[in-house]
């Protein structure tokens, strides 16, 4: 008995110390690394590499390395990749691993989001563009539309450097003579992508460019659809990412003007050619001491600072991403400034077959800037033109009128420009964003292929503006004006609500997915203004509040938006074995907008898609894909107000009715109750190509876009019929957009040395076909330099023709009809203008179309990347051909009245004949020199060609070894430069002008050029 015992407590020690060794084998931790890679050997940077039924992971490097940590021996690591197959992998005892994951075919190509689904680029039957959000954001930009210039093709983007500015943008032309914007739906919500939205929090962004991509969104969708979805978690742990860039930003070009010395001669040689006396300001009283650069004097060193936090993560049962931002922009120009901060909360909950998660941004922006008045004028027109002997202020110049001296010249030199430091003194305003843009969702799997999903967006904004104008004037001979404060409060809301049903089923071959569902959205704006005269200051205090005024009271109010929109949409996709396709879409539309009998609009599509590539009987080995496609279809836009179709009634009327006055109404203004939708029918055809394993794709498409019942708001209508407020719009205009659009690319990932290169080019002619009854004999809206006529572009130059300058007056004299000079008040050294109409004199009947267009013929974009080893080198190309600017400023300059000179400038004189700039003088009793400066002459007009570098950036990611020791995921440090390089020939400060609006789009009114900025950046990941 007791040798069995002595047995027993044997065998329980050896199983007790087998036990503990097992425990203590099962838990050694090990520190492992490798490398993931595709089958040619090419590392694949962020790929996630998590261990198994845990939270433990990391992603790889840029060079596909990843580092662990502390992982059970007997661990499995999944590694993931898009694009190609998850692979498990047994730790075991191994430390290093090298990695190779397999293509998968059916992830191959990138998922895209077309509006109520998502669909693989390889099934597109639509013309769609794919914007990979980490070359837009190479760029520090205001907006989301500033940040897309050059990178895809059918997109133009006019572009200026004023903080918290937004950016000009169409896709394929403008199709209305009111509104060329494009539609933005924000993570499934439509709205507004402004300068208010942190472009850093973007995933990815679609561009759809036709009918077939854009009919889901139907009434609204004719300008383009622009499609952004913000980040979400990925499966694993916490993810802690930080990126911050600061950088300095100046104007690339200034104006080469004359200084005070210089100014003076010139001045007195204009004052002696006409016989005048030059002012005491030249001549006696000319004091060299006083010698003013007021380009110097309101142009500085702005600087950015972009900061952005986030954190993500998720696991088998949700996801979530937040971040928070903060972005300033310190202009070039003083007294201008743009600042905003975010807050981003996505998340996605999932148990079974129900999903719910939101996406949410809560933003707040403030913008600085010079309160907009009659006497705030434009910095880039008045710092060129305001006369270097006025100093900026000084104390012989304070009065009554002007408190602050400033110097906003005087008898002896006279100039009607606005002093732009007063400006920013006297005029000021601060504009307050509160916004909130999202939504939230609940999608339920009903059945294998069928899903419910109901989401309700919101897009918020409580918006305030306070300006102050202080006791002053701005400009020589200005009215006085009395102090005030005025502070504007205006609320938005839109509420959008929808249901959808999505499908998706396979039989054999044969493939079927699709949506159909309702879309309801309300939207409101109102406003309210408070304004009281006579600030209050005390020493240098301002008291800012309403209330501490003293002066006389001032208010107004309305509701300026109230519409509804309501909208059944469907759309069926079919493939046959990835061959054949067909895609079938519709949508239906309700606008409060329009009277009841013109509320609803049909608007349907159809497009096909033959992948060649897959027939028996295509045996081409360096092609890899070829897919031909083509769509047809109508969309809709609405550039009406919320009562364009109601009368307007003025209810404020009084009449002496016997002897006592009674309140009566009336109808003030005409209406057009039979308005409708602005509808265009787009065509598109194109061919997809992949060659060589994948390493060059090509894409061609042309298009042909007709916008019929387009807006016109200029048709003339009798006087008797006594309107007021202008002419009631018309549906009776038609504009026709047509191109080609070419995107190639290319990468070399064989060696160490890796690069990739892509190229998108765009042709777009437009063409007006109609524009209503103008009257007899009048095919044409015409504005101040351009004529919109049928059978020509949009806003075509309308202006007097040169023909180089008089010699002497024998020329003057044979520029006859019937021995009749047809510029008689013309002198030698005179502009000399062609009588188009052969009528013997030069008048406005003498404007012609100039051969030229504001519209370019051919623009292009140009990306370049490569990376050795922990480098990389990007750089971004955009290219515009083929246009004419007008440029107003040198008009401006060059008229020689009331101005400073431009440096380089010649006039003629008998002994200067080889000159392009005409005699100068004073134009008081001298019709010669009016005529010179005549603003709507082809004088002004100038090649608005250009090639810009648009970005180049270096960057080096550290090494994970480092990285370990610093105990981090990934760092990446660079250096940033923006728009370093311009190649034009425009003589103003930046070829790429916003314009004047859609009919005068290549007018340089003083546009503001975008700045060139140098920046370092550095991104952080725990």
């Amino acid at each position: 008995m007791k040798r069995k015992t002595t047995i027993l407590i044997k065998r329980a020690f050896v199983f007790f110390f087998m036990c503990l060794f097992q425990f203590g084998f099962s838990q050694t931790q090990l520190n492992i690394s490798g490398t993931v890679t595709d089958s040619d050997g090419v590392p694949l940077p962020g790929a996630n590499v998590i261990v198994a039924d845990s939270s433990l992971g990391t992603s790889t490097d840029f060079d596909g390395k990843f580092y662990l940590a502390d992982v059970p021996q007997n661990a499995v690591l999944n590694v993931s990749y898009l694009g190609y197959k998850t692979q498990m992998v047994s730790v075991k005892d191994k430390l290093t691993f090298d990695i190779v994951l397999e293509s998968d075919d059916n992830a191959l190509d990138e998922v895209v989001v077309i509006g109520y689904q998502t669909v693989k680029k390889r099934d597109l039957t639509g013309a769609t563009s794919l914007i990979d959000p980490e070359k837009s954001n190479k760029n520090i930009s205001n907006s989301l539309a500033e940040s897309l210039q050059g990178l895809t093709s059918g997109v133009t983007v006019r572009n200026g450097g004023q903080p918290g500015q937004n950016s000009q943008i169409e896709i394929r032309g403008t199709s209305s003579f009111v509104n060329s914007a494009p539609l933005y739906i924000i993570d499934g919500m439509i709205a507004d992508a402004n300068q208010t939205i942190n472009n850093n929090d973007i995933e990815s962004i679609q561009i759809l460019k036709d009918a077939s991509a854009a009919a889901i969104y139907g009434s609204r969708a004719a300008n383009g659809v622009i499609i952004v979805t913000t980040k979400s978690g990925k499966k694993g742990p916490l993810r802690v990412t930080v990126s911050v860039n600061t950088g300095i930003q100046n104007v690339p070009k200034t104006w080469d003007l004359m200084n005070s010395a210089e100014y003076a001669e010139m001045q007195t040689t204009s004052f002696t050619n006409s016989g005048l006396t030059p002012p005491l300001s030249v001549g006696a009283n000319f004091d060299p001491s006083i010698d003013t650069d007021w380009q110097d004097e309101i142009i500085r060193t702005g600087n950015t600072t972009d900061l952005n936090v986030s954190v993500s993560g998720g696991g088998d049962n949700g996801n979530y991403f937040l971040s928070g931002s903060h972005f300033e922009n310190k202009g070039v120009l003083i007294g201008r400034s743009f600042q905003r901060s975010t807050l981003r909360i996505n998340t996605e909950l999932n148990r079974g077959k129900v999903t719910v998660g939101e996406n949410i941004l809560l933003s707040n922006s403030n913008t600085r800037q010079p309160l907009a008045s009659f006497d705030t004028g434009n910095p880039f027109f008045d710092m060129v033109s305001m006369l270097p002997v006025i100093p900026v202020r000084s104390d012989e110049f304070i009065n009554d009128l002007n408190p602050g001296g400033w110097g906003i010249g005087y008898v002896d030199a006279v100039t009607y420009a606005k002093n732009q430091v007063a400006v920013t003194d006297i005029l000021r305003e601060k504009i307050n964003y509160a916004k909130i843009v999202g939504n939230a969702f609940v999608k339920v799997d009903l059945l294998e292929g069928l899903s419910y999903k109901f989401n309700a967006g919101v897009e918020a904004s409580f918006d305030f503006s306070k300006g102050i104008r202080r006791d002053g004037i701005t400009q020589y001979n200005a009215a006085q004006r009395p102090s005030f404060i005025a502070d504007n409060r205006s609320r938005y809301a839109s509420f959008l609500m929808e249901h959808t049903i999505n499908f998706n089923k396979s039989f054999g071959n044969h493939n079927f997915n699709g949506v159909v569902g309702i879309s309801d959205q309300q939207t409101k704006r109102d406003f309210s203004l408070a304004i009281r005269s006579d600030i209050t200051e005390l020493g240098d205090q301002i008291f800012t509040e309403i209330n501490s005024t003293t002066g006389t009271s001032t208010s107004e109010g309305a509701i300026t938006d109230d519409y509804r929109t309501f909208g059944y949409l469907g759309r069926i996709n079919y493939d046959y074995d990835n061959k054949y396709y067909l895609t079938l879409t519709g949508r239906v539309d309700s606008d409060s907008r329009f009277s009841r009998d013109n509320r609803t609009g049909f608007f349907p599509s159809i497009a096909g898609s033959w992948r060649i590539s897959k027939e028996d009987f295509f045996n081409i080995s360096w092609i890899n894909d070829l897919k031909v496609n083509a769509s047809y279809g109508e969309l809709g836009i609405v550039t009406l107000g919320s009562f364009d179709w109601q009368g307007t009634i003025n209810n404020n009327t009084r009449a002496i009715l016997g002897d006592m006055p009674q309140v009566g109404s009336y109808q003030a203004s005409l209406v057009n109750p039979d308005l409708r939708w602005e509808n265009r029918k787009t065509q598109n055809f194109g061919l997809e190509t992949s060659l060589l394993d994948n390493s060059v794709k090509l894409s061609l498409a042309y298009y042909n876009s007709l916008s019929k019942d387009a807006l016109v708001t200029n048709l003339p209508i009798a006087l008797y019929l006594g309107n007021l407020g202008g002419t009631p719009p018309v549906n009776a205009g038609s504009i026709r957009n047509s191109g080609f659009e070419l995107e190639a690319s290319y990468k070399n990932t064989k060696n160490d040395f890796k690069w990739n290169v892509g190229f998108n080019l765009t042709t777009i002619k437009n063409r007006v076909e109609e524009v209503g009854n103008q009257g007899e004999g009048i095919d044409y809206i015409q504005t101040g330099l351009t004529r919109s006529k049928v059978g020509q572009p949009l806003g075509q130059w309308y202006l007097l023709k040169t023909d180089g300058i008089f010699q002497n007056q024998a020329e003057i004299d044979a520029y006859a009809l019937n021995g009749n000079p047809i510029q008689p008040n013309a002198k030698p050294g005179d502009i000399k203008f062609i009588d188009v109409n052969g009528d013997g004199s030069i008048t406005d009947e003498d404007r012609d179309f100039s051969g030229s267009s504001p519209w370019p013929t051919l623009q292009t974009g140009l990306q370049f990347g490569a990376n050795y080893k922990g480098f990389d080198l990007s750089m971004q190309f955009v290219g515009i051909f083929g246009n004419e600017i007008f440029n107003s400023v040198r008009h401006d300059l060059d008229s020689y009245q009331n101005t400073n000179f431009r440096k380089g400038i010649s006039p003629w004189t008998t002994s200067n004949t080889n000159t392009n700039d005409p005699r100068i003088g004073v134009a008081t009793g001298d019709q010669g020199l009016v005529d010179n400066a005549r603003i709507n002459s082809d004088r002004w007009l100038e090649d608005g060609s250009y090639i810009r570098l648009r970005n180049i950036q270096v960057g080096y990611n550290f090494q994970q070894a480092f990285l370990n020791k610093l105990g981090m995921a990934g760092l990446r440090i660079y250096l940033s430069g923006q728009n370093l390089l311009t190649i034009t020939n425009y003589s103003g400060l930046d070829p790429d002008v916003q314009g004047n609006g859609i009919l005068e789009r290549g007018v340089d009114n003083g546009n503001w050029p975008a700045s060139r900025i140098f920046s370092v950046g550095l991104n952080v990941e725990f």
